[in-house]
């Protein structure tokens, strides 16, 4: 059961963008940027200055990374192969992938395939003699979850870099939506890798964002770390520049409750967690139309509108 009340998400979705950074009821630091090229610049520029730094003191970086925003791999390439950054010490750990019905890989050319994207846009334009080991390369697979696990147990994660879905998920931690099997917070705190079905919410989301809304050509399952090893990275860095479908799980994360219907509101218990995102993205519609009647009522039955705040 929901423990977000309509009021509160109204008066959240409220909020004029360019009074979201320093807002006093901030829950998780929020950064604004203008555009996907401000904020993929800025997402290439942390991660390779991270890397330098541990480089400098001759240690791993050891980073859970994503596929997605699409933004930030020509920067990083460029930054990394202009710098001649070293990306040998880099120990990757890809923080989910999709899976067809019966819990395979997909084809590489697949638009879902993380690995076959990963491999063109974030490993290849690099200089070889630059390039991430292939060893140092941690695909994550139905067939491999206890690799992962151990290999990630072995030492502190640096950061985990990602970004955040329609209903809040970070890497493929969904809000669980099963009739008969519900998690608690805790539950979700200390999940662990796992495969699973996809929620109908997600694969309806990507079916408008990629397929022209064939849901039918969506990948119905997925392998994903859990919120335990994303939140376990000494710092967070979550990004996002695709628009509508992130808005409200943004607003969510930034003034809602910790709750396990949105993942990502789990950031708010992190020391060092920050959401970027860009003014599409963390525009609302409900902020830009305060002449439309929703039927919301406050505590004392009278129509909240805007214009009361």
């Amino acid at each position: 059961m929901s423990n977000i009340t309509i009021e509160n998400l109204y008066n959240w979705c409220s909020v004029p963008v360019r009074e979201l950074e320093n807002h006093a009821d901030l829950k998780i630091p929020f950064r604004l940027c203008n555009d996907s090229n401000e904020m993929g610049y800025i997402m290439a520029r942390e991660l390779v200055d991270q890397i330098k730094s541990n480089n400098e003191m001759n240690v791993e970086t050891r980073a859970i990374i994503p596929c997605g925003p699409n933004c930030w791999y020509e920067p990083f390439a460029e930054i990394v192969n202009r710098e001649e950054v070293s990306l040998k010490k880099l120990i990757v750990f890809h923080m989910d992938e999709c899976l067809d019905w019966q819990g395979n890989e997909l084809p590489r050319n697949h638009p879902y395939s993380f690995r076959g994207f990963m491999e063109k846009y974030f490993y290849a334009p690099i200089n070889s003699k630059l390039a991430v080991l292939t060893e140092n390369r941690n695909w994550l697979n139905g067939k491999n979850i206890e690799e992962i696990k151990r290999k990630i147990e072995e030492a502190p994660i640096d950061i985990t870099y990602g970004g955040w879905g329609q209903d809040g998920h970070v890497a493929y931690n969904q809000a669980r939506r099963h009739a008969f099997s519900n998690v608690v917070l805790d539950e979700l705190r200390n999940s662990t890798i796992r495969i699973q079905d996809n929620n109908y919410d997600t694969i309806l989301a990507l079916a408008n964002r990629t397929f022209g809304a064939a849901y039918q050509f969506v990948p119905p399952m997925s392998v994903t770390l859990g919120m335990k090893e994303c939140l376990s990275a000494k710092k967070i860095r979550l990004f996002s520049d695709t628009g509508n479908w992130k808005q409200t799980a943004l607003r969510v994360a930034l003034f809602g409750p910790v709750t396990p219907e949105y993942p990502i509101t789990l950031l708010q218990e992190h020391p060092d967690a920050l959401l970027t995102a860009t003014i599409d993205t963390a525009r609302h519609p409900i902020s830009e139309h305060p002449e439309w009647d929703l039927g919301i009522k406050n505590e004392n039955n009278l129509e909240v509108t805007k214009q009361e705040k």
